[in-house]
């Protein structure tokens, strides 16, 4: 350490303002002189901040919903090869157990195991073939064309999901 570093303050090292001087506050920003330019486009028109703030909501809110919308369209199609998977399974399902309802019930059983079973091979191979956006087309056509059976279909699944969904609830109590 240097010598100069230890040495006492004296009044040398004080420094006090003149007692002339008289305070006098900062003038406030907004009179200083100070202009705030409204931001101007690409065409060189001048818009506000509110319409820029505005305008930046719009962009942001758009590639939001395009975002959801793309997502939500990826479940759609992920969906749509899961159901497509499971109507192939039952469809199997049906045709295997075709030949158990000959043995036990008869020919005639057995036949419509079958027919049933190519009905939902066929709607499986419905599903798998059309787009979504098709698909839904397609549903609201039935809903128009017959909404009560719309309904009872709605409600019949409604069941069978909570039935599913209380079946799950209990197995894990």
């Amino acid at each position: 350490m240097a010598d100069d570093d230890l040495k006492p303050i004296s009044d040398g090292d004080i420094v006090t303002p003149p007692a002339s001087t008289a305070f006098q506050p900062a003038e406030p920003l907004k009179d200083a002189g100070v202009e705030f330019a409204p931001a101007s486009d690409d065409t060189g028109t001048t818009t506000s901040k509110t319409e820029t703030a505005k305008q930046a909501i719009r962009d942001t809110t758009g590639k939001v919903g395009q975002q959801a919308t793309e997502k939500l369209r990826a479940y759609a199609d992920d969906g749509k090869a899961r159901a497509g998977s499971a109507l192939d399974q039952l469809s199997q399902l049906l045709i295997d157990a075709a030949g158990q309802v000959d043995d036990k019930l008869g020919a005639q059983y057995g036949q419509y195991a079958r027919t049933a079973a190519d009905q939902v091979q066929g709607f499986a191979e419905t599903v798998k073939n059309k787009d979504v956006d098709d698909l839904l087309e397609d549903a609201r056509g039935f809903v128009r064309a017959s909404p009560g059976v719309a309904i009872g279909a709605a409600a019949a699944l409604g069941f069978v999901v909570a039935r599913l969904f209380q079946s799950g609830l209990d197995d894990r109590a």
